[in-house]
């Protein structure tokens, strides 16, 4: 008989974290968020702000989507849709295997009042760092409400983009070659204020103002 989805899922999930793979050909980063409509937020959106998957593709990762089939890229991230009140069973089993998969880093969004799945993963997946991101305002509280011993880092609402800074942080304590990847970065923004601040000082603000609308 054919496995429901969940079911099978959860197996795969299972059967990756019992495999013996090279560190390099898996995930570094998972991103898991509660709802597909939480994917402009944790991804990014064309006519929105820019997200995790922004940031770490700027950074020279790739998105795995395949364990048997791992792109060449040396760091990877994989993404989910993981719901803490409708698949807790899949929230627990993506969080209690996380490490054993090879991450290194969890990035959880959520949104709503009741966004309990960064601060759920934390707790399942510890000593793993977690990294929650409020999907919205709303959602704040609920995911730094954490009790004492029970940590979470989390952003503010809706800054998944910093997220995944912050997780390549967390690696580049252990990958020179992605400190140099965050330096410059840094950089690039710097010059692109720079860049700015000279064309208003030159053009002046009503000519500025004119240009960007």
């Amino acid at each position: 008989m054919t496995p429901e989805p969940l079911d099978a899922l959860d197996a795969d999930l299972r059967a990756e974290a019992d495999r013996d793979r090279d560190p390099a050909v898996t995930p570094d980063i998972g991103i898991i968020m509660g709802s597909d409509s939480d994917l402009d937020v944790m991804a990014g959106s064309e006519t929105g702000r820019e997200g995790a998957y922004d940031a770490l593709t700027a950074l020279g990762f790739a998105e795995q989507t395949s364990y048997s089939d791992p792109p060449a890229d040396r760091f990877t991230f994989e993404t989910f849709v993981v719901s803490a009140h409708r698949t807790p069973g899949l929230m627990y089993t993506y969080a209690e295997t996380a490490a054993d998969r090879g991450i290194d880093v969890i990035i959880a969004g959520a949104g709503g009042k009741s966004a309990d799945l960064p601060n759920m993963t934390a707790s399942i997946a510890y000593p793993l760092p977690v990294i929650g991101v409020p999907v919205q305002e709303k959602s704040l509280p609920s995911v730094i409400g954490m009790p004492q011993g029970a940590p979470i880092v989390a952003v503010d609402a809706g800054k998944s983009y910093n997220a995944a800074l912050s997780a390549v942080q967390i690696l580049a304590r252990q990958h020179d070659g992605l400190r140099d990847r965050l330096e410059a970065l840094h950089a690039d923004r710097q010059a692109d204020v720079a860049r700015v601040s000279r064309r208003l000082h030159e053009d002046g603000s009503p000519q500025f103002k004119a240009d960007r609308e």
